[in-house]
């Protein structure tokens, strides 16, 4: 039989087939593509997280009666500690975690807390996988991420993506309380659906760089950083059940100052205070509406985010002193911060 691939009837060679392509694309080579450097990238981080990432089922009370909520965990200590959003467990106190290995563990609310959208809660099992929880401060735009979670209860799917913005604020709060914005939250267009939240936000190096916690629109979903302000809270919620905030009693508004009174006092712009809260802080102090808030306890006061900054649980039932602009002249008032009650 003459080989038709390879040469004529008269021995001359003949123009490569089909087949010759398909045999040549076939092939191993030594070169690897980036996009099978990608792929290894994302099997890798499924592979290592997958077992750290539980599917949640809370029970709940609602207004029409007991209900049932879905959400995901992220398991960050062997002894059964796991990190949600808060909002996922609102209302529950008790649920059950279940992993890729088929196990179905019992767990509890430790603590949560709405301003920050993130809860612990406490497996009763111990044995877990826990992830490495890494740095959302050193994120980049354009940088890779994995989303890990139990998205419409399709428990351990897998999104990949890359940080498509960063310095986003979210507004978090439980429904009819005080509200708060979120710092620093991560953009991604990693697939996010609902079930997603409470689940992990990967880097490369298979580091928890956040928390997934709201689908913000088509191919853009956001995620509560893992650095030292949520550190903090976690380590508060797991050891009171609870995190602790002053408040000044207070609403505001971002407010630009005038040439004339940027030159008067050495800053741009600070915060008007529009409401005064009977008898809170503000008010017990003597401030007023229309103050502009510049200073507070020493600290520069430039917007919302460095006055809720300054609203730490060191703070309550301080006598701090605010430095503030009303009717051209500064003043300073000395203000007792009551905690939040949240």
């Amino acid at each position: 039989m003459y080989d038709y691939c390879m040469s004529s009837m008269n021995g001359s060679p003949t123009a490569p087939t089909a087949l010759d392509a398909v045999a040549r694309e076939s092939a191993p080579t030594d070169t690897e593509s980036p996009l099978d450097a990608y792929s290894r990238t994302v099997i890798a981080v499924a592979e290592a997280l997958g077992p750290s990432v539980a599917n949640l089922q809370v029970r709940r009370r609602t207004r029409r009666g007991p209900a049932v909520g879905a959400g995901s965990g992220v398991v960050i200590s062997a002894d059964g500690f796991l990190i949600t959003s808060a909002h996922v467990v609102e209302g529950s106190r008790r649920g059950v975690a279940s992993f890729s290995d088929g196990r179905e563990i019992a767990v509890a609310v430790v603590g949560s807390d709405p301003l920050s959208d993130l809860a612990v809660l406490r497996a009763q099992d111990g044995g877990l996988d826990p992830a490495t929880l890494g740095d959302a401060a050193g994120l980049r735009v354009g940088q890779l991420v994995v989303a890990i979670g139990n998205p419409q209860g399709f428990a351990s799917s897998v999104t990949a993506g890359v940080v498509s913005g960063l310095g986003r604020s979210l507004p978090a709060g439980a429904r009819g309380g005080p509200q708060r914005l979120v710092e620093n939250v991560i953009q991604t267009d990693a697939a996010l659906n609902p079930g997603n939240s409470g689940g992990a936000l990967v880097d490369g190096a298979r580091r928890v760089v956040g928390i997934n916690t709201a689908v913000a629109g088509v191919g853009l979903g956001l995620a509560v950083p893992i650095n030292a302000a949520t550190r903090a809270i976690v380590a508060a919620l797991i050891r009171d059940g609870r995190v602790r905030r002053a408040h000044l009693g207070a609403g505001i508004a971002p407010r630009t100052l005038s040439p004339g009174a940027a030159r008067q006092t050495g800053r741009t712009s600070g915060v008007q205070i529009v409401q005064v809260l009977e008898d809170g802080p503000a008010a017990r102090a003597g401030l007023t509406r229309g103050d502009v808030l510049l200073e507070l306890d020493g600290e520069v006061v430039e917007d919302a985010n460095a006055l809720q900054r300054l609203m730490v649980h060191e703070r309550i039932g301080r006598s701090v002193t605010a430095r503030i602009l009303r009717d051209g002249a500064e003043l300073t008032r000395t203000v007792v911060l009551d905690e939040l009650d949240a």
